[in-house]
């Protein structure tokens, strides 16, 4: 954690100075703004929470509900979602509240006698160290609360605005092309109108999006045709499995996806309806709790479920559905204007809630989509950019929904059907990475560079999120994760991977790494060389050394300084940005990285969009300088 280089801070360091509209923000939402997000479900609070960061911009996100979530349908946190939850500082308490998933049990009829259920197999959750992260179970209103916190405490001082209801938008000319219809659903002007106009708004309204519905977009895809009972009880069971997660198949017919909740005693249970009717209208919905419950009875066989309170229960219809695109520019109109409305998660893709996805992917697209307005509106970057959001999205939440049909459609098989008894457990653990999170590759784009260098470092695949790595931090011999220091703060990072040479012990031979940093210091086509007059060195750029040496052989007063920038009013040199190699798990090992010295740049939402030689400036320039066409900087 950075701070005191303002001065003392005797406070909680995780509240940020005021700064821009957070200083003396309006309670009340203003007529006009630059972003205006609908919804505060997880991709519109990650979506806020990101651009929160970015004190120069009015970022307002309105809910029709009229205070925060209670109890939230989802709940799975993949280790992905909780990298992201690292960079954005809570991963810690929340691990600590929250259920973890390490092994996964297997449920089938007993062949002796079908009409009972029987462990037949356990898998471990994660059996190649995918991450360093765990699986989590918690209760989604939680993770809004944490991303809310994140808004209040930042530059912005961002608060959600409760008791507005999206109604329609328009889209016009001038600055606030956006016209927003929003509806008053509490308080004193209770249905009451009012119009906001904006720059820009998203939609993360939910799969009833009206936000979709305004911009033309629809749905499409299967009819659900297969029914499940969802509910979040406290019970006493005999069950012996019923703190671990299950997949639980009956002889009689039917089954369950069970999930232990946080806490010690509540858990989920998905029970198999069963398939419902095209004719049916509806009608399964209306299945009762008590119905749901003596389902899950009859599949436990013999076991009982004695259910002693509910705390939240559904019933839902499994269909895959997904739109065209994820923004309000038409196929026809690519390339000719950029976009003005977006839609993230359930708006724009839907799914099975049993694979734990929806949650996790609707908070990358947030992810994705709130550095790049952010980058758009402070003049760091080109309108264009906005383009990519829905080219990456889309292409990501197909892939989504192609497993969840195979992962729902395994769930929902009876067990004669199955072409091998471990059909289920095995596709399990062969796709762990995908439900994990860390299958998402971004195509080469602007964002995203070729791939002629990538076997200089073939752990870090471009186009994939960064994965980290443990190092030693040189000024204060800290061993530590490297991809843990990166924060959700708008910042390109520019990983150097030096060469063999340590700082200073060169004797006269020619360094790359030492060349590169005088390049990245002081050439005029230096990415550093946007950063704005009177900004911190690294205020755009976040650029960190990893010296091939244990930490003992690292002199940092040898160290170039555009790898120990001057910060704040004080011009302190900032030493955290110099890390050497951890002799017990050598980086440059684990991820591949060749001794000659290698770059890796990561995005803001940290997937990596090019690998680099050191002695490639002029590459590395030309795939900054699309990214840098910028206009003055918004004054904080």
């Amino acid at each position: 954690m950075h701070f005191h280089h303002h001065g003392y801070v005797s406070g909680d360091p995780r509240v940020q100075p005021a700064a821009g509209v957070g200083i003396n923000r309006p309670t009340q939402l203003p007529d006009e703004v630059d972003v205006l997000i609908v919804g505060t479900g997880p991709a519109g609070m990650l979506t806020a929470a990101q651009l929160s960061q970015f004190p120069g911009i009015t970022t307002r996100i309105v809910e029709r509900r009229g205070g925060r979530l209670a109890i939230g349908q989802a709940d799975g946190i993949q280790a992905r979602s909780v990298e992201t939850f690292q960079a954005f500082g809570f991963a810690e308490r929340i691990i600590a509240e929250a259920y973890r998933i390490t092994e996964m049990a297997f449920w089938k009829p007993d062949p002796a006698d079908p009409s009972r259920i029987v462990r037949s197999a356990r898998a471990v959750d994660d059996t190649t160290g995918i991450s360093e992260f765990p699986h989590l179970i918690v209760n989604q209103a939680r993770v809004l609360d944490y991303f809310g916190e994140f808004m209040a405490n930042s530059p912005s001082r961002m608060a959600p605005d409760y008791g507005f209801e999206f109604r329609s938008l328009e889209i016009g000319e001038g600055e606030y092309p956006v016209a927003v219809t929003l509806l008053h659903t509490a308080g004193p002007d209770e249905g009451r109108e009012r119009i906001v106009h904006a720059k820009y708004v998203v939609g993360a309204d939910g799969a009833r999006s009206k936000v979709r519905e305004s911009i033309g977009c629809t749905l499409a895809g299967d009819q659900a045709n297969h029914a499940w009972g969802v509910m979040d009880v406290l019970a006493v069971t005999d069950f012996p499995d019923i703190r671990t997660k299950c997949a639980i198949q009956s002889g009689t017919g039917g089954s369950i996806l069970l999930i232990p909740r946080e806490g010690g005693h509540l858990f989920r249970m998905y029970v198999d309806l069963g398939e419902v009717d095209p004719k049916d209208n509806g009608a399964v919905r209306s299945t009762t709790i008590e119905q749901i419950i003596g389902k899950a009875n009859a599949i436990l066989h013999p076991y009982t479920l004695d259910v002693r309170n509910v705390a939240w229960h559904s019933v839902y219809e499994v269909g895959h559905r997904l739109t065209d695109r994820f923004d309000d520019v038409l196929p026809e109109d690519r390339g000719t204007r950029t976009p003005r409305v977006f839609i993230t998660g359930d708006a724009c893709h839907t799914h099975s809630a049993k694979a734990g996805q929806g949650m996790n992917v609707s908070m990358q697209d947030g992810f994705n989509l709130g550095w790049k307005l952010g980058h758009v509106l402070e003049g760091r970057s080109p309108e264009s950019l906005l383009a990519t959001y829905s080219a990456e999205r889309q292409v990501i939440a197909k892939n989504l929904i192609d497993f969840d049909k195979e992962w729902s459609t395994l769930m929902a098989k009876k067990p004669e059907e199955f072409e091998s008894p471990s059909e289920l457990e095995d596709f399990y653990v062969s796709t762990a990475e995908f439900p994990a999170g860390f299958m998402t590759q971004y195509a080469p784009s602007m964002l995203i560079g070729g791939t002629a260098h990538q076997d200089l470092a073939a752990g870090f695949t471009i186009g994939k999120r960064f994965k980290s790595a443990p190092v030693v931090r040189v000024c204060d011999t800290n061993p530590l994760q490297l991809g843990h220091q990166a924060m959700a703060d708008g910042r390109w990072r520019i990983y150097v991977f030096a060469d063999a040479a340590a700082p200073g012990q060169q004797a006269g031979a020619p360094s790359p790494t030492a060349d590169l940093a005088a390049w990245l210091a002081d050439a005029t086509d230096s990415p550093l060389a946007a950063t704005p007059e009177g900004a911190d060195r690294d205020a755009w750029f976040d650029v960190k050394v990893i010296y091939q040496q244990d930490h003992t052989s690292v002199d940092i007063g040898a160290v170039p300084s555009v790898f120990k920038p001057q910060v704040g009013p004080f011009k302190l040199n900032y030493l955290e940005k110099v890390y050497a190699t951890d002799p017990s798990a050598d980086i440059f090992e684990l991820r591949g990285i060749d001794r000659g010295g290698v770059v890796v740049v990561v995005r803001p939402d940290q997937y990596v969009a090019n690998v680099l030689p050191l002695t490639a400036t002029a590459e590395l320039a030309a795939f900054f300088a699309p990214l840098l066409q910028a206009r003055k900087p918004v004054e904080a």
